[in-house]
């Protein structure tokens, strides 16, 4: 398959610590799997038979590989299962990395990856001052009573996870004017 050139432009704008690590991976992928090129979400994923097999992406300090073959992603503030990446040196062994792309091919081959588990998260009470501060702006409250569950336990959670009185004030008075005009807290993540 051909290479996207947009996938070009990304490596080529990364860190020069981070060009390495996406190109080895990038031949590496092509190498084991006829696979297809695309970004999504701002970073290159590459599809087999139009399902997504793998990403890569590149940050300031590290980057992050992820190859969907069922094995748990490395989570926290890295991205996929290989953790931080900062040199060629930190992935597994080519075979090995070739392993997992055949994993996931053959996921796919079978119908992909089982549905995981859903459980629906208990809700969050509205902190007191939240709750004030939405109630004291009633086209906030409004919105906020609409958003679905999900929606306002992003709200509820940014709040209860300030550190300071200060930021959590700061936080609270942002809900409620992005609540006022209909917006979800990541309302300008919309579309990336």
């Amino acid at each position: 398959m051909p290479e996207d050139t947009r996938i070009d432009d990304y490596i080529e704008a990364a860190a020069g610590f981070a060009k390495p690590i996406l190109c080895h991976f990038r031949q590496t992928i092509h190498g084991a799997a006829h696979v297809s090129e695309t970004i999504k979400w701002s970073m290159p994923f590459f599809e087999y038979r139009g399902r997504p097999i793998a990403m890569m992406a590149a940050f300031k300090a590290h980057a992050g590989i992820g190859i969907f073959d069922g094995t748990p992603m490395a989570g926290g503030d890295s991205m996929g299962q290989f953790g931080k990446l900062t040199k060629v040196a930190d992935l597994p062994e080519k075979a090995a990395l070739i392993a997992n792309i055949r994993t996931a091919v053959e996921l796919i081959d079978q119908g992909g990856l089982p549905k995981r588990s859903t459980s629906v998260k208990p809700s969050l009470a509205v902190p007191d001052d939240l709750r004030a501060a939405l109630d004291a702006v009633p086209a906030a409250a409004t919105a906020f009573a609409g958003f679905p569950p999900g929606a306002q336990r992003e709200y509820i959670e940014w709040a209860l996870e300030a550190k300071q009185a200060t930021t959590r004030a700061r936080r609270i008075e942002t809900t409620v004017a992005q609540c006022a005009e209909g917006k979800r807290r990541y309302w300008n993540m919309a579309g990336r």
